[in-house]
């Protein structure tokens, strides 16, 4: 259940994309852009309002809109630590898979 992540962080290391994820309730997340790929500025933190829904025991269908605009959706496999990343940033659509390590 989304309520076993509350107060969690995570590193979300997408290769050349890295953050630091942190549930702050099952309906808010926020994050510090460890390396932003061009993306977004290294060092970027900001508070999300989420989507986030149970597909199975330790897999969440995850999302929110950034202020910027950008959108991201993330498929997060914690029980093998993987993560699918769809990240929209003015209109171009990137593709990311990597890793979920708990901080």
């Amino acid at each position: 259940m989304a309520k076993q992540l509350t107060g969690r962080s995570y590193r979300f290391d997408l290769g050349v994309l890295k953050v630091r994820f942190t549930f702050d309730s099952p309906t808010q997340g926020s994050f510090v852009v460890v390396h932003g790929a061009g993306l977004a500025p290294d060092g970027h933190a900001e508070t999300v309002a989420l989507n986030l829904r149970e597909i199975r025991e330790g897999v969440y269908l995850n999302s929110w809109t950034e202020a910027s605009g950008a959108t991201v959706t993330h498929l997060e496999d914690f029980g093998n630590g993987t993560l699918y990343s769809n990240v929209t940033v003015d209109g171009k659509l990137h593709h990311f898979t990597g890793t979920i390590e708990e901080a």
